[in-house]
């Protein structure tokens, strides 16, 4: 094994570890939804709002994030996301009021945006193109530890040492972490700090306008935007009172189906990655079908009469997990779609679909709960649930039909190129 070889798995290791910690911090509050409604004594849309809160962050900062990363290399703002995160979580700990709590999660929001594009232009940077596909998806995938880390453990922190504490202890990792960014990582092979030309107002429009032009862009955008924002919505806030108050279960099952899914992405991911290596030209039919497959399982679920059975519960959870690493198969159509000086920037496009449409339906399932359950408590119902959740149905609707819009785009463009670069062969 070759030395650069080496220092490629070394770095991308330090990078995951960032992006790991960075989903455990996004998910924490997932399985934390009632003790915080108990907390700042709030409503299903207050506690909504936390997350919404911090996934309008999230979405608002991948383009600037993305131009930053173009700018001053992934090094310089991985490290500044580890310390922003550090901050923001120990702020949470602490907070004793409901403004206290939106400000800290409005932080997390910004660290956590800081991470994910920061490790896809380092995997670009480091690894041969082949390789790119497989080791994103395992990015994407083994990240999916922290929601493993905040789901079981979490709930057995807050049990046991209590909100303050078990946010502490949860925060004190990004100490450790952005002291390895200061050591380990590099931007590139050949350079420790890579900085990219200073780029006027006028051209980063320019810039921004020609990656979404592109209809591979667009096609990116959407993909992502139908394929995580079921998995998102449970796994961040509303999956752990589904499944204890709208389908009955003990908490421990609730824990055990929400770890199952972060299972289903872990072990779906390095194999959608092949795929995608293989057979790219297929990209787009592969979201197609999973997503095609998620609606089914959620429509048999919520068509169930009375409480839809567990095995049937964990299906839908594997299914739903697959949308993760779904998701990032729109990052490679981005890659392949632009030129390298704008991949960071295409990416943060992109990165923005599934966010969104989380964001959107995060918020929908609070008000749609308050407006469904009776008085102005937490004692949601199963049919107020059943109302909630099938605001999806929607959301998908837009989705899908976009993507097949811009796939039927992407791949004229594609032939269209082709048929030129044989042209000019010709002559």
């Amino acid at each position: 094994m070759s030395r650069s070889f080496r220092n490629a798995w070394t770095v991308w290791a330090v990078g995951l570890l960032v992006y790991l910690v960075a989903v455990f911090h996004r998910s924490s509050l997932a399985v934390a939804g009632l003790a915080a409604a108990d907390r700042f004594d709030i409503s299903a849309s207050q506690l909504a709002t936390f997350t919404m809160l911090q996934l309008v962050v999230y979405a608002g900062m991948q383009i600037p994030v993305g131009l930053l990363v173009d700018r001053f290399g992934s090094r310089s703002v991985l490290l500044c996301g580890t310390v922003l995160l550090t901050a923001a979580q120990a702020g949470f700990a602490l907070a004793d009021t409901y403004a206290a709590g939106l400000a800290a999660r409005v932080f997390v929001g910004m660290g956590d945006a800081m991470t994910f594009i920061c490790v896809l232009r380092l995997v670009s940077s480091w690894f041969p193109a082949h390789r790119i596909p497989l080791v994103t998806q395992l990015t994407g995938t083994l990240g999916q530890l922290g929601a493993v880390l905040a789901a079981v453990p979490m709930t057995w922190a807050l049990g046991h040492l209590g909100w303050t504490r078990a946010y502490l202890v949860a925060a004190s990792v990004g100490v450790a972490l952005a002291l390895a960014v200061l050591l380990v990582l590099h931007d590139t092979p050949a350079r420790r700090h890579l900085r990219g030309p200073a780029m006027s107002l006028s051209a980063v429009r320019h810039s921004l306008a020609a990656s979404w032009a592109h209809p591979g862009t667009r096609l990116g955008f959407w993909m992502h935007f139908s394929t995580q924002f079921s998995a998102t919505a449970l796994s961040l806030l509303w999956g752990y009172p589904f499944f204890v108050e709208g389908e009955h279960q003990s908490p421990a099952t609730a824990g055990v189906l929400l770890t199952l899914m972060v299972l289903a992405v872990m072990a779906s991911g390095p194999v959608l990655g092949w795929l995608v290596g293989n057979h790219p030209w297929h990209r787009s039919t592969m979201v197609l079908t999973i997503v095609s497959s998620i609606v089914v399982v959620w429509t048999a679920v919520l068509a169930w009469p009375g409480h839809a059975p567990t095995p049937l519960l964990v299906v839908l959870v594997l299914v739903v997990g697959v949308g993760g690493p779904a998701s990032m198969i729109g990052f490679d159509v981005g890659r392949t779609s632009n030129p390298p000086e704008r991949f960071a920037s295409a990416s943060g496009i992109i990165n923005q679909g599934g966010f969104v449409a989380s964001l959107v339906l995060v918020i929908v399932i609070g008000v749609v709960l308050d407006w469904r359950t009776p008085g102005a408590g937490t004692d949601y119902t199963p049919s107020a649930f059943r109302w909630a959740m099938s605001t999806q149905y929607l959301i998908w609707a837009l989705g899908l039909s976009q993507v097949y819009r811009f796939r039927v785009q992407a791949r004229r463009v594609i032939d269209r190129g082709a048929l030129e670069a044989s042209a000019r062969a010709a002559a």
